[in-house]
């Protein structure tokens, strides 16, 4: 003979994993589960139930259908314990030598011929074709080509080791 805890035990089971049947997690079923059991115990105070399990089965469902509906009126509820936050900022350590690469190659840049920095700087930093940059500095694209490939020789020579 089954004892009434027993029957209990099962009818909680049953309506616990009639929720996560439909995608709720464990810790959601219980917790829809609990609330469940509150709303059957207050009913059952003012009236009597006939068929307890069946008032348990539909409040958990309504009351998951309602934090279902709520979810996606509200967005979702994250919890801090359960989010891992990763910060893609760099290290101080990387904004100093990143600070310091950039002072290096401004210097290197400087040391460039005036002609060779135009023509580089308006292939790297403005986008410009070799016809484009032939054009406007009034030079054969050979002659563009000969520039970019010496500003890349001597900056690579001169960045070496940053």
């Amino acid at each position: 003979m089954t004892s009434m805890a027993d029957d209990l035990r099962a009818v909680l089971a049953r309506v616990k994993a009639a929720l996560m049947r439909r995608g709720r997690t464990e810790h959601e079923a219980e917790d829809l589960l609990q609330d469940a059991w509150v709303r059957l115990a207050c009913y059952a105070r003012e009236q009597p139930v006939d068929k307890p399990e069946a008032f348990l089965m539909r409040a958990a469902m309504n009351l998951s259908i309602d934090a279902y509906r709520s979810r996606l009126a509200h967005g979702t509820e994250v919890l801090l314990d359960d989010v891992v936050l990763v910060d893609m900022s760099p290290t101080a350590e990387e904004v100093l030598l990143a600070r310091q690469r950039f002072a290096r190659l401004s210097v290197c840049l400087a040391r460039l011929s005036p002609r060779t920095r135009e023509v580089f700087l308006a292939q790297r930093i403005e986008g410009l074709s070799h016809q484009e940059i032939a054009r406007r500095c009034q030079i054969s694209t050979s002659t563009v080509e000969h520039h970019i490939a010496k500003a890349l020789l001597q900056l690579t020579t001169w960045m070496e080791g940053w």
